[in-house]
């Protein structure tokens, strides 16, 4: 039978707990959301008789609920024929009971995967990720992890294990590249703040694009003396440059870079799509190129 008192007030009780796991799974705000949606409908009519720790209980569905999102979203990109389709904008729904923020909200972005890494998850196989993330990110057993992939909890060990050397692999791989990414950004930022025309155009390649304009010249002219509130970020774990007013980003500027060169420039001003990005200004971010 459903005692619907008692689950809604563990389903408050977890709720944090729950977003964290879908967002750590899926890697947008959106996803996470609808899985905990779904999480929800699914425990609202569940006989909850034989539930002796509920927490545990709840991991499991939300796992389940991102497996089946995971690997619908790995056949969708397999009958694309290779080319990745844009994510669907997910609603932002609301889910009832709700529940504050928890401390597994606040510390969401400080865990040991981090939000880079959120790319190189992608690369891992839907049983590969759920292992590494449930086990490595929030210490679910193998055996827990096994019976939800259907596997032995050693064949689950085996996943994280596999999945953690691809993470580690590729996140070793990718530090140098946003490092100095990180740096022709800051050059740039500087140089459009000091109105250095020269400094500009030595970090633009010379057929860079922004919007309608063409053109590392043209490019330099624009910016050359603007960009003066705009500030080095993580945008999604990428460098970029983000401006704001009263504390609420208003755009976001994403930087192609090929060999040292910034050949194009992406400025996104919609505030829906901006507020689901994972913004993280960084200190510094001044100083020109040395």
């Amino acid at each position: 039978m459903v005692d619907q008192d008692w689950v809604n007030e563990r389903f408050a009780e977890h709720q944090g707990r729950l977003h964290a796991v879908a967002y750590r799974m899926l890697g947008t705000p959106g996803e996470a959301e609808d899985a905990v949606q779904e999480v929800w409908l699914r425990v609202s009519r569940a006989d909850t008789g034989q539930v002796e720790n509920p927490g545990g209980w709840l991991t499991t569905i939300v796992a389940r609920v991102c497996l089946n999102m995971l690997e619908a979203r790995r056949n969708r990109r397999e009958e694309s024929a290779g080319a990745l389709p844009p994510e669907p904008e997910a609603p932002h729904a609301t889910i009832r009971p709700t529940a504050p923020s928890g401390p597994e909200d606040e510390t969401l972005l400080a865990d040991s995967v981090g939000v880079a890494l959120t790319v190189v998850l992608d690369t891992l196989t839907p049983a590969e990720r759920l292992a590494f993330v449930l086990h490595d990110v929030f210490a679910v057993s193998f055996g827990e992890i096994g019976a939800i992939t259907d596997r032995s909890p050693a064949a689950a060990r085996q996943l994280a294990s596999r999945a953690r050397r691809r993470v580690q692999g590729a996140a070793d791989a990718s530090d140098a590249a946003r490092s100095a990414k990180r740096e022709i950004i800051e050059a740039f930022l500087a140089a459009a703040r000091g109105g250095n025309f020269a400094a500009l155009v030595e970090v633009l390649d010379p057929d860079a694009v922004v919007g309608d304009i063409r053109g590392g010249h043209e490019v330099a002219t624009f910016f050359a003396g603007r960009a003066q509130a705009a500030r080095l970020a993580l945008v999604d774990g990428v460098p970029a440059a983000v401006w704001s007013h009263l504390g609420r980003p208003k755009a976001v500027f994403a930087f192609t870079v090929d060999d040292d060169k910034i050949t194009r420039i992406d400025i996104d001003t919609d505030p829906d799509r901006l507020r689901d990005r994972d913004i993280v200004v960084l200190p510094g971010g001044d100083k020109g190129r040395r």
